[in-house]
């Protein structure tokens, strides 16, 4: 398996088995990523092509947090931030407990059901569309190590343990899949709690990828576990499981439904799409505060990500209400 990490400062680690190397003459993933799709060939190759040079001690990069997202877009308005939901087996239950109130059968597991369903189509066909999110842009994309912040009219601050895709869109449109990395897709549940159609709300939230970008295909069954630090304390932790063997949908029909977009499939933008979970500490009443660190990790991904819970920084001469100035 190979895997590629982002150095903050500029540089690319690329790691197969247990030995990491720097990547000659390589600035960044994104970089490499178009030059792979400029030439046609593997990511592989291009690096095999620039060869490898410098060993690298990736955990000592990672404990002195100078590691970033892998991939990155040089103009943060052309990186996409997304989603689905209700996607893996158990998943419905979860967002069934925020929601249900009454027999009757909730918007989610009516939409769970359809994937179960028709969620893994025959090949060549398109299955039945997921619930579908937009998170944000570029701007919201944090490094692993540094905190998650929450703004300050956020009710909640939560992790979601998800594996993500990350996508480039050549000068023809063609979709090109970069690799796949953990991701802490972070969220309000206590906001989408209070009425579904505030879920579009509550993922507007920044989110955190890596610190390894796994290239080439995605295991079919992915174990890992989701956890969080109060101080010195695990103050809960808990299992996950992904990959399509545990999923409701295919890869190919979430992405499919998304790039579907014509608006999607804009030449040089970069595309951060999140597969989904069924965990989350939400719904085993875990409240976080301030200084939390979350942990998601997987054999499958090498390096944990970590990311403490900290607070939006707030001007103090900022105003409560957010003024438009008519020009």
């Amino acid at each position: 398996m190979l895997f590629l990490s982002q150095i903050k400062q500029g540089g690319v680690v690329c790691r197969q088995d247990t030995e990491a190397f720097l990547v000659n003459n390589a600035f960044s993933v994104y970089e490499l990523a178009q030059q792979a799709v400029a030439q046609s060939v593997s990511l592989s190759k291009i690096i095999e092509n620039h060869g490898l040079g410098e060993k690298i001690d990736l955990a000592e990069l990672a404990k002195n947090n100078r590691l970033d997202c892998p991939v990155r877009h040089p103009d943060l308005a052309h990186m996409y931030l997304t989603g689905t939901g209700l996607t893996h087996l158990g998943s419905a239950a979860t967002r069934n407990a925020m929601h249900a109130k009454s027999e009757e059968l909730t918007d989610s597991m009516k939409i769970f059901q359809m994937g179960v369903e028709g969620g893994k189509p025959e090949e060549g066909q398109a299955g039945v569309q997921p619930e579908w999110f937009y998170k944000g842009n570029g701007a919201g994309v944090i490094a692993p190590g540094d905190a998650l912040p929450s703004p300050s009219f956020a009710l909640d601050g939560g992790e979601e343990p998800e594996i993500a895709g990350f996508y480039l869109v050549g000068d023809d449109g063609k979709i090109h899949r970069i690799g796949y990395t953990l991701a802490n897709e972070f969220s309000d549940h206590v906001t989408e709690r209070q009425n579904y159609l505030y879920l579009a709300h509550s993922k507007l939230r920044p989110a955190s990828f890596g610190p390894e970008l796994l290239v080439g295909e995605l295991p079919e069954h992915i174990e890992g576990h989701s956890r969080i630090e109060r101080g010195e304390a695990t103050l809960w932790e808990k299992g996950f499981l992904s990959g399509e063997d545990n999923m409701s949908h295919t890869l190919k029909n979430l992405e499919h439904h998304h790039f579907k977009y014509s608006i999607f499939r804009q030449p040089g933008d970069l595309h951060v799409h999140m597969f989904g979970t069924a965990t989350l500490s939400f719904a085993d009443g875990v409240k976080t505060q301030e200084g939390d660190v979350f942990e998601i990790a997987s054999p499958t991904f090498g390096l944990p990500l970590r990311n403490a819970l900290g607070e939006e920084a707030k001007a103090s001469n900022e105003s409560p209400i957010v003024e438009v100035m008519s020009l």
